[in-house]
């Protein structure tokens, strides 16, 4: 059963990055990233948010983009980055069954 909502180090840990980055991201684009806060404070993404975490990821560190240009192509193409990301994801799944399959052989 998926959660409804993740804590910052829980969204880092999604996408491999640092806590301090999602931070900035959250901080930097908050139209774009919309995490709710508990009683103490702390940011909780849900799952669209970890989705667009992934997106800005991707689009950043991937492709090489400047930060504002992927929060426009976000905006602009969402379907078309979702797709790409989902494929990504798929990929590196596959790779990491084949992997253990090399390794148990």
């Amino acid at each position: 059963m998926e959660k409804l909502f993740y804590t910052i180090g829980e969204a880092a840990e999604a996408i491999g990055e640092s806590v301090s980055l999602v931070r900035f991201w959250t901080n930097s684009y908050p139209n774009l990233l919309k995490p709710k806060r508990n009683a103490k404070g702390n940011r909780l993404y849900g799952a669209s948010d970890i989705e667009t975490l992934k997106q800005l990821h991707f689009l950043v560190k991937d492709k090489g983009l400047t930060l504002d240009g992927a929060v426009r192509k976000i905006t602009g193409e969402k379907a078309a980055v979702s797709n790409s990301v989902k494929a990504i994801d798929s990929l590196k799944a596959i790779r990491a069954q084949l992997m253990e399959i090399k390794n148990s052989i």
